[in-house]
């Protein structure tokens, strides 16, 4: 069956389809990643109620409001676990798996840190103008690429875990850069897909940024080979503005579900790095940080996150790990001043 519905609110998820609030949506469902759904919200809740529009403006979400959002997996330590189901049908159950409207089943939470998500009833696929389920693979704005196009500078920042910095870090960067006249473009390249830290990145100074959603993805829950191949095809899009450097911010940790290790493992993205930034919250963190990127061959230029908050994580760094620590909230300058000397 078709038929007309209209969006109370449009996820972040969807940034690139400009997609109206009156849409078509049909009972015929691909159980795809990127397949767009209409959904009712079920219930009201007083936590975990954030949906990012697509604005970027955060909203929140009210018993009997229609969203559009779109079928992805999430694998947030932090967080919650979901993923696609084999087949999804009209009256289902799903849930919202993160404020950017990504939606499939939990499957687990960190019951310590979230409470339950909201949960969604499945209206039907949303269409395009000539009655396909629309999709938002369909929409990237730069493909997969085996090789860079063309070489350049890259500033990475990696990190043990979700939450140790690695945004402010990125965004102290951008910052400075954008004072002294640098011209540098970001992509925050891992995890799931969402508009805030792009936005805040974009806030401070970057000149374009890309995120997984440009790639036309709603996680990097996926295959060794797409996951590189977004990274790169980040690249080469970004690599024709001319920046001076790219800076790429690499969601959840190197040992997540996000496909950190099989980037950071690449010979040609190692060969491009001039730094990489590592984040940890403490210092046997930092010290395995440092261990495992070391045996990869992707190794730390500085360290920087809540270990930084004092001298003793820093005293730490300096004597133990042989590093330069840098707290990018409160030495920012400092940290660009190093990065800056590595990419001249």
């Amino acid at each position: 069956m078709v038929r007309k519905i209209f969006l109370d609110k449009i996820s972040s998820v969807t940034k690139n389809l400009k997609l109206p609030h009156e849409v078509t949506i049909s009972s015929e469902i691909p159980a795809k990643e990127g397949t767009l759904l209409a959904v009712r919200v079920m219930e009201d809740k007083s936590v975990h109620n954030l949906f990012e529009l697509v604005s970027g403006r955060m909203s929140t979400t009210h018993k009997g409001d229609v969203l559009v959002v779109a079928l992805g997996n999430r694998r947030a330590l932090k967080r919650f676990v979901g993923e696609i189901p084999k087949t999804v049908a009209v009256d289902d159950v799903l849930h919202l798996l993160s404020a950017a409207g990504i939606a499939g089943i939990c499957t687990s939470i960190n019951r310590i840190k979230v409470a339950g998500p909201v949960r969604l009833r499945v209206l039907g696929a949303v269409l395009d103008e000539h009655k396909r389920p629309l999709n938002i693979h369909n929409f990237a704005i730069f493909p997969r690429v085996q090789k860079v196009a063309q070489p350049i500078p890259l500033i990475l920042i990696s990190g043990t875990c979700m939450h140790v910095g690695k945004t402010s870090a990125a965004c102290s960067i951008v910052k400075f850069a954008s004072r002294r006249g640098l011209k540098i473009a970001a992509a925050k390249m891992s995890g799931i897909a969402g508009l805030a830290d792009v936005e805040r990145i974009k806030d401070h100074g970057a000149r374009h940024v890309v995120s997984v959603i440009d790639a036309g993805f709603t996680s990097t829950v996926t295959s060794k080979e797409k996951v590189i191949g977004i990274v790169k095809g980040a690249i080469s899009f970004l690599a024709e503005k001319k920046p001076d450097a790219i800076l790429i911010e690499f969601g959840d940790g190197v040992y997540g579900e996000y496909g950190v290790l099989e980037i950071l493992k690449d010979r040609e993205i190692q060969k491009m790095t001039a730094v990489h930034i590592g984040c940890a919250h403490d210092p046997l963190g930092a010290m395995k940080l440092l261990e495992v990127c070391k045996e990869i061959k992707m190794p730390l230029t500085f360290i920087a996150g809540p270990i930084t908050d004092n001298e003793v994580g820093k005293r730490f760094i300096e004597k133990r790990l042989r590093l330069p620590g840098f707290n990018a909230l409160t030495e920012g300058e400092a940290l660009f001043d190093a990065v800056i000397e590595r990419i001249k």
